[in-house]
């Protein structure tokens, strides 16, 4: 065996340790290295490890905003992706189910009489009249209701349960002050859209508004949603018991945009949006005198579908008390891309601290007169003949008399 040099020195003994003045210059050359920030703090822990927080007066997420998170970003495309398909393919047969309401109700918009008939039969210069009694009718319902419900002195009225005392009536005045102030001056939408509402109301029978917390706006917002824009499932009799509920949106590639970047939807690339209108909307643009043309055609809205439905999310199951998923689906808010069929998000639908995990229901439905089914019936149901009829009438005196 060879001799070992003793001259070398034993690497393992011979580790120096730094003093005290080499480690704080080793942890000012760290601190300089780390990106400046007046707000930084620097913990360091026992293995000679450095936590650094940019933010220590920030407070984590809480439960309640990962509850309300969108879903969509942490499910692969083999689940969204049928997922999509499927809600389309049930919204084209819940529209499909409702072909005939949607039909009467184009051919009853053409009683109103907003626009004057040229005729040729019998003879050149037939009158084209149509009798305003269907006319008068929905604008003697919107001016009466209109004053009922929203007086000057605000719609918001109060009702004390119990023995009165003053403390209670104290609060109810509190109360009634704020909210009206709340919905006559805050929710600047409120007024206008309802008084658009009461116009539709008569008409299709059937209308709906939307409640619910823009945090955009941050503040409540009750908008106006016309009867054809809300689809639900033909067996469907009331908004509670519907299994689906679809709400047509509409929205621009710029908002479209600027929700995808600030994370209310997945940022993806979605197909150009089609131009293609529905018999309803085509007949209030006639009925309005404007049509879309050159630039309009080119700049079309997107059309996206929200969701209101029961599903059994992979990942996302409901689970008894001892785990296992009990095969119960939970109310989810899904929204998808017509064009693409790309789901754009998926929320839940429920409160976090409900046991029960029932659906919040963000819609109201409005009845003219109680239908036979979940729709309500209109003045085009109830005086539609006798406006036709009443119609043909005056043309024949007026023709006879020419």
């Amino acid at each position: 065996m060879a001799d070992v040099d003793k001259s070398l020195p034993n690497v393992r003994n011979s580790v120096t340790v730094p003093s005290d003045e080499e480690q704080i210059e080793v942890q000012t050359k760290i601190q300089e290295s780390i990106p400046s920030s007046e707000n930084s703090e620097i913990i360091e822990n026992e293995d000679g490890s450095v936590d650094i927080n940019f933010e220590p007066g920030a407070e984590a997420p809480e439960a309640g905003d990962q509850h309300y998170s969108n879903l969509a970003v942490l499910l692969p495309d083999s689940i969204l992706t049928p997922l999509g398909s499927e809600l389309h393919g049930n919204f084209t047969d819940y529209k499909e189910s409702r072909r005939e309401w949607e039909r009467s109700y184009t051919k009853g918009l053409d009683l109103l009489g907003f626009q004057f008939e040229q005729r040729t039969q019998p003879f050149q210069g037939a009158s084209g009249a149509t009798h305003p009694v269907l006319a008068e009718a929905v604008t003697q319902f919107q001016a009466q209701a209109y004053k009922e419900l929203l007086p000057a002195d605000g719609p918001i009225r109060t009702q004390i349960l119990g023995k009165p005392t003053p403390e209670k009536e104290d609060q109810a005045t509190r109360v009634t002050n704020f909210m009206n102030y709340e919905i006559m001056n805050v929710m600047k939408e409120y007024e206008p859209e309802f008084d658009s509402m009461l116009f539709y109301l008569p008409l299709a029978g059937s209308t709906f508004k939307k409640v619910y917390y823009d945090d955009l706006l941050g503040r409540a917002v009750s908008k106006f949603i016309p009867a054809d824009d809300l689809v639900v499932p033909y067996s469907a009799t009331s908004l509670e018991d519907a299994e689906a509920i679809c709400h047509v949106l509409k929205i621009s590639e710029n908002d479209l945009r600027k929700q995808q970047v600030g994370g209310f939807y997945r940022d993806i690339e979605l197909h150009a949006p089609s131009s293609e209108e529905s018999e309803i909307k085509k007949k209030e643009r006639e009925l309005e005198g404007i049509r879309a043309t050159g630039y309009q055609k080119n700049d079309s809205m997107f059309t996206l579908i929200e969701c209101h439905v029961d599903l059994d999310l992979e990942g996302f199951e409901d689970r008894g008390e001892d785990g296992m998923p009990t095969g119960i689906k939970l109310p989810y808010i899904v929204t998808i891309d017509t064009s693409s069929r790309q789901v754009l998000s998926i929320r839940r639908n429920y409160k976090v601290d409900d046991p029960k995990k029932k659906k919040t229901q963000y819609f109201v439905h409005f009845k003219f007169l109680p239908g036979l089914g979940f729709y309500g019936f209109g003045l085009i149901h109830m005086i539609g003949g006798l406006t036709r009829a009443a119609t043909s009438a005056l043309r024949q005196l007026i023709d006879a008399g020419t």
